[in-house]
């Protein structure tokens, strides 16, 4: 009895650490993205070469997984609709979502950023209601609720003097990347792959990444011709620790915790983007973003983890 209990306490605090390993990382990639889109960085150029690496990154772990390469990616076995759907979450997972996400923080700071696109699970349950007929009871009806005023409030609808059109403009791209990630986990759920959790990361990351260059490309955007060696860390932070690692470290999490469970973790990532804003980027929180944040930890936790019987 004692044996499984200790046992049972050691997997709960392993899985406790691997969740905020996890996501601090999410929440560190805010803070990269920023001060390299400061520094001049096309947003739509540093994400496509961003997920280009990650996605290269990954091939070790997809081989990690004790099979031989072509059958683990299984993308050859996918018929023109699998594929099809592959390529279409790859635009709206990463092409999409981070790719708007960047644009937005132009003008809104990371930690705004990061509170908005982690509204995604208040959206996945609106989405899964409408299209998987998933219910919605008690809790999960106040957590949206809640999150929508969380929402209204983190954006700072009260006072928008220094931010001025841009701001507001910042604020409805993060929203809408947030919604982006919400729909293309609808579509994943409901298509239902054949292919193991890292072989639809590599390839949603490597569709994303090269619809993203192609776009960035064409618009003329190029990489600075000089990059520091402080430069080349974020970059490779960004790409490396904050993209493969995060994502690796997510599913395992996942395996170990199941969905429900672990997605009520996603909210320490805006935390940490904002602690982390605070100590590098010198950036302060208004009391109502603040409020407002708490607002929308508490109603991911009500979403995501209470589960009321039908």
């Amino acid at each position: 009895m004692t044996n499984s209990y200790h046992r049972a306490a050691a997997q709960r605090g392993g899985l406790f650490a691997i969740l905020v390993l996890a996501t601090f990382l999410m929440g560190s990639s805010f803070i990269a993205g920023k001060i390299l889109l400061a520094d001049g960085y096309p947003a739509m150029l540093l994400v496509g070469w961003r997920f280009l690496l990650a996605a290269l990154a990954t091939l070790p772990l997809v081989w990690l997984q004790k099979k031989p390469m072509p059958g683990v990616l299984r993308l050859r076995d996918l018929d023109v609709r699998g594929v099809a759907t592959v390529m279409l979450i790859g635009l709206m997972q990463t092409a999409a979502v981070m790719g708007l996400l960047f644009l937005a923080m132009r003008t809104v700071s990371a930690a705004t950023a990061a509170i908005l696109l982690f509204t995604n699970p208040l959206w996945v349950a609106v989405l899964g209601r409408l299209f998987l007929n998933e219910q919605l009871h008690g809790a999960r009806i106040a957590g949206l609720i809640l999150g929508i005023a969380g929402v209204a409030l983190s954006v700072g609808w009260h006072s928008h003097a220094d931010g001025g059109g841009g701001q507001w403009q910042g604020e409805a791209i993060g929203l809408l990347s947030a919604f982006c990630w919400a729909a293309a986990t609808i579509i994943n759920k409901r298509a239902n792959l054949p292919l193991a959790s890292w072989s639809l990361s590599f390839a949603q990351m490597l569709t994303g990444a090269l619809a993203l260059l192609a776009i960035a490309y064409g618009l003329g955007q190029r990489w600075p011709a000089h990059t520091s060696a402080s430069q080349w860390a974020w970059f490779l932070w960004l790409a490396i620790p904050a993209s493969t690692g995060s994502f690796g470290l997510w599913f395992l999490a996942l395996k170990r915790g199941g969905a429900s469970r672990t997605s009520s973790f996603l909210f320490l990532a805006p935390l940490f983007t904002v602690l982390l804003s605070y100590f590098i980027l010198d950036t302060r929180l208004t009391w109502w973003q603040g409020l407002g944040a708490i607002f929308i930890c508490v109603s991911l936790v009500l979403v995501n983890r209470l589960r009321l019987p039908s």
